[in-house]
């Protein structure tokens, strides 16, 4: 089963695809938003980039790790594009997929809500190949993505 995680910031969306079988990272990258593009482009850019790819991987089930509704200074534009995201999303043949904050990532992952910033942060190593290589958004959507395969 191949799964893809998500992590959205204003400029960019960050995925992982992850081969649950396997147990091992098929692709890392950025869907990059081009600067001449107006919000309503860049939404309509990142959907069908992201449509793209999951039927290029034959993805079955996703994650997206969303902004935390009690963040200080939440971002309009990672917001706007987290929706656009999971619109994709259910307009797609997944299986299933999930939103989640830190902690719903952390209970499908077994791990404590504690530990979920330690293993972004890579003072803790998930057992992957390539993971201390990571920046923290691609840790944090691969962490989604292995949540995913385990809905």
């Amino acid at each position: 089963m191949r799964t893809i995680g998500i992590r959205a910031a204003p400029k960019a969306v960050t995925f992982v695809v992850f081969d649950a079988d396997e147990q091992s990272v098929l692709n890392v990258e950025d869907i990059r938003i081009p600067v001449a593009f107006h919000t309503p482009d860049a939404l309509k850019y990142i959907r069908n980039n992201l449509l793209d790819i999951l039927r290029e991987y034959r993805i079955d089930q996703a994650g997206i790790r969303v902004t935390e509704p009690n963040a200080q200074s939440p971002n309009i534009s990672r917001i706007q594009i987290e929706g656009v995201v999971q619109e994709a999303f259910a307009s797609s043949s997944l299986t299933s997929y999930y939103v989640g904050q830190i902690s719903s990532i952390s209970a499908r992952l077994g791990i404590d809500r504690a530990d979920f910033k330690r293993y972004v942060d890579g003072s803790l190593d998930w057992p992957v190949e390539n993971w201390a290589d990571l920046s923290k958004e691609q840790r944090e959507a691969l962490l989604c993505a292995i949540g995913a395969s385990r809905a």
